[in-house]
């Protein structure tokens, strides 16, 4: 008897995870960066922190509360061996500045201790950041 290997619900299931990756990428989109004249780059980082016009807050792949940001902080710190010091933050504009401050306030108690503000350049297309 010769038996073979059914692969039919493996398909399933791989073209179910894939409607879902695809219906996360299009929700987790970066949010829309304040204009300013500057043309100054900052130092690029490892860590990167998306704050939405509603106050939800990204760390990296990892979606956290505020109270939940130091943790997040330390996690990556940890798994990094505390070789990182800067942070980049894509703020929204209507992103609260109280929500912002608390994030950098988590970020130095784990010694990341620089910080990088990302922005829109006038002029240029809205895709491009510093």
């Amino acid at each position: 008897m010769m038996s073979t290997i059914n692969i039919t619900p493996f398909t399933d299931v791989l073209l179910v995870l894939l409607i879902i990756f695809i219906i996360l990428a299009a929700v987790t989109k970066e949010p829309k960066l304040p204009d300013a004249h500057n043309r100054d780059k900052v130092q690029p980082s490892q860590i990167v922190v998306i704050i939405n016009d509603k106050n939800d807050i990204q760390i990296g792949s990892t979606i956290v509360s505020v109270s939940g940001a130091k943790q997040a902080f330390a996690d990556l710190q940890n798994n990094t061996d505390h070789k990182f010091k800067s942070v980049i933050i894509k703020a929204d504009p209507k992103a609260s500045y109280g929500v912002i401050l608390q994030v950098m306030d988590a970020a130095k108690s784990v010694d990341l201790t620089e910080f990088g503000l990302a922005n829109h350049i006038e002029g240029t297309p809205q895709g491009a950041s510093q």
